[in-house]
């Protein structure tokens, strides 16, 4: 069986995230939370989070599950804003996802959220494709496809800032990741915004032109493995696990080493060198050091500030909300926003307690 056969088998159908669910989600205290030996998380298919279906198939997630005497089930979601969905309607413990969509969905609807893992920052993996057109001022008056209200949103406004321009110079058309390649090939469209692998497919493509890439914004994009907090509390366990099988095979992507990679590519519907593409334009923090350096930093609260600024202008943090710190927002430098009303935490403890037992 095929890795891509073994992962179909693995994914489901995602239903929409429906009030009535979210509701009896938001509805859970703290006091019914109880501690667990089984476990979820799901990822989707994007060049940084290639690494768990490596661990999944490899058995590395196994194996740091049975040292902690539980178990974890790591599904493959097709559908990355769907993924997040089924984390914050609780149907899955954890889930792979970015900073801003940690604040904007699960966090900004009540679910309180820790990014347990910061595994890469986007350095080129997401980016702004015209059409016969290869200057971003080009871009004034086009009509731009992207996943409304993602990274993807986000890095188009950074983009239109840098030119002196705003989104009212230009109009956005919501589009799902799994279906912007082929729109890309439709004659109607103009532009597009979106991250790999679509936009290494989209920018082979005739008349393809890359004119903006989170390399010009380093350190912004950051990809993450959020935990519920409030399970995270009651079964650290499952954090240790996630950690450990994660930095285990940091250690393989370190060494470059091929056999693994081509597992990752497959998984991606790719080959190795248009994997390690991917990877040139990512910047994975394969040293658990690192990334607790960068936990730590005044710059992450910093940068969650800005992306907290963009979520309230454009009301992603809900109609009601007063301000760009309505929802906190936790890191070892500080606090962001309404600390009686944290919901997202960035906790650098279960990495620092893996690189102290190394």
């Amino acid at each position: 069986m095929t890795l891509a056969n073994r992962n179909a088998l693995k994914s489901f159908s995602l239903a929409p995230l429906s009030a009535a669910l979210l509701a009896s989600t938001l509805a859970i205290t703290p006091a019914q939370a109880q501690e667990r030996d089984e476990f979820s998380v799901c990822w989707s298919i994007y060049a940084g989070w290639m690494p768990w279906a490596y661990a999944d198939v490899e058995g590395v997630v196994d194996k740091w599950a049975d040292e902690y005497g539980i178990s974890i089930d790591v599904v493959q979601v097709n559908d990355y804003v769907e993924s997040i969905n089924q984390y914050t309607s609780g149907n899955v413990d954890g889930c792979a996802m970015t900073n801003m969509d940690a604040l904007t969905l699960p966090a900004a609807s009540g679910v309180d959220s820790t990014a347990l893992i910061v595994g890469d920052y986007s350095n080129g993996n997401d980016g702004i494709v015209l059409k016969d057109n290869d200057d971003l001022t080009d871009i004034e008056g086009l009509e731009v496809n992207l996943v409304q209200f993602s990274v993807s949103h986000y890095l188009l406004a950074r983009a239109l800032e840098s030119i002196g321009l705003t989104e009212r110079d230009i109009e956005t058309v919501n589009s799902s990741d799994a279906d912007i390649v082929g729109l890309f090939s439709s004659e109607s469209t103009e532009a597009v915004t979106t991250w790999n692998p679509q936009l290494s497919a989209i920018a082979e493509m005739p008349d393809a032109n890359v004119v903006y890439t989170s390399a010009e914004i380093p350190g912004e994009i950051l990809d993450l493995m959020v935990v519920n907090t409030q399970t995270l509390a009651d079964n650290p366990e499952l954090g240790h696990a996630l950690v450990g099988a994660w930095y285990e095979v940091m250690e393989v992507m370190a060494n470059e080493d091929e056999d693994a990679l081509t597992l990752m590519a497959d998984a991606a519907g790719t080959d190795l060198e248009g994997y390690q593409e991917q990877l040139a334009a990512t910047y994975l923090y394969t040293d658990p050091a690192e990334a607790l350096e960068l936990i730590e930093s005044p710059d992450l609260l910093e940068t969650m500030e800005r992306v907290a600024q963009f979520s309230f202008e454009h009301g992603l943090l809900g109609d009601m909300a007063p301000n760009a710190g309505v929802v906190g927002i936790e890191t070892p430098s500080g606090v962001f926003g309404d600390e009686s009303n944290v919901r997202l935490r960035f906790d650098p403890s279960f990495t620092q307690a893996y690189i102290d037992a190394q």
